[in-house]
């Protein structure tokens, strides 16, 4: 199979600012599939590269990693994938596929993973990522949606939704109805969290600045109890009282207070993306409490989440816009302006006839 011209939106400096973008992608290989791209949700990461934010953005950059799609072209070797079959594609698209990780399946820690987009692939091409009409991807990274769920839901799955998923599940969340979470940000990944944690059984505590969230995370989401963060009084009123705490702010702030909040032995997960963590000592010695980071998960969490999401029917709360709407849907989500993920329909919005 030949390679192909490729239609997208790009970001060619950093203004991050995106246009039409004309690019080859690869000729499907034997273990590739071809996704014909329905639908591609807008995640903070695309901001950070299209703008240049970790110094390292590759132009043009084509981002999107939040991909779902149908099955156009397999290679000879795939098994797992059919013509017609509707899948997703998430943040990573190769791995060395022989470490320790990739043998577990946590490819995503893999020393040689390549990112879906702005990464350097094993022929040493720039990768493009879901703001296009179609990609090219190895069947192992590659991940079927039963056609009973929507395409468009699917989309933010593949890295919000994977983003909570994979340290509840590493943390045994899903193990321990009854216990209690504390969910901080109601945004893409916060509001996924409350949704995976009353799947769960869990007793779900939602943390956020804003009043405004409250009537959508105990009534919309279902969410248990609903605290505001500068309420002092209630912050202390709920001292030792949560098993674990999942940390989705994307913006700096103190983690004392929300350390005391843990049981002896609970657990902190940091999954938002400030630019430092602080917090004393004590906050970990008094309560034997722990702190960790996590970072998306590998391809075992993700077909697992996916099942999930099929079996108990948890969708995310989607915006549905056309590619033409991406930079002010961009600002939207700089503004904490969503509720709760954009996800562009690329299948009828972005035309690749003018190509």
């Amino acid at each position: 199979m030949s390679s192909e011209d490729c239609l997208g939106w790009a970001a060619r400096d950093v203004s991050g600012h995106l246009s039409p973008y004309k690019f080859n992608r690869r000729a499907v290989g034997d273990d590739d599939v071809y996704v014909k791209i329905t639908h591609c949700g807008i995640c903070y990461a695309d901001i950070a590269w299209t703008r240049n934010k970790l110094g390292d953005s590759k132009y043009p950059v084509v981002p999107g990693h939040e991909i779902a799609g149908i099955v156009s072209k397999v290679g000879s070797n795939v098994k797992r994938f059919s013509v017609g079959d509707h899948v997703g594609v998430g943040t990573y698209v190769n791995s060395c596929r022989d470490c320790e990780y990739c043998d577990d399946g946590l490819e995503h820690q893999c020393s040689k993973g390549v990112f879906t987009f702005n990464g350097v692939d094993s022929d040493g091409t720039i990768t493009k990522g879901g703001y296009s009409n179609f990609i090219v991807v190895h069947e192992r990274y590659c991940f079927k949606i039963p056609k009973s769920y929507p395409l468009a839901s699917a989309a933010p799955l593949l890295c919000a939704g994977i983003t909570v998923y994979s340290p509840m599940i590493r943390y045994k969340m899903n193990e321990q109805p009854g216990k209690s979470l504390g969910v901080i940000g109601l945004g893409g990944l916060g509001h996924m969290a409350v949704k995976f944690g009353k799947a769960f059984g869990l007793n779900v505590t939602v943390f956020s600045t804003s009043i405004s969230k409250k009537d959508e995370a105990l009534n919309l989401l279902g969410a248990d109890n609903f605290v505001i963060s500068s309420d002092q009084d209630q912050m202390k009123g709920l001292t030792k009282t949560l098993d674990f705490i999942i940390d989705t702010a994307s913006g700096d702030h103190p983690y004392d207070p929300y350390m005391a909040l843990l049981k002896t032995f609970g657990i902190l997960v940091a999954v938002g993306a400030g630019t430092e963590i602080k917090f004393s000592p004590r906050s970990l010695f008094f309560g034997l409490r722990s702190i960790s980071g996590s970072i998306v998960g590998g391809t075992k969490d993700i077909r697992d989440m996916i099942d999930l999401c099929v079996e108990k029917e948890i969708y995310p709360k989607i915006e549905v816009i056309p590619i033409e709407y991406c930079n002010e849907a961009i600002e939207r989500v700089i503004k904490s302006d969503v509720k709760y993920r954009f996800v562009i329909d690329i299948e009828n919005s972005l035309n690749p006839a003018g190509i």
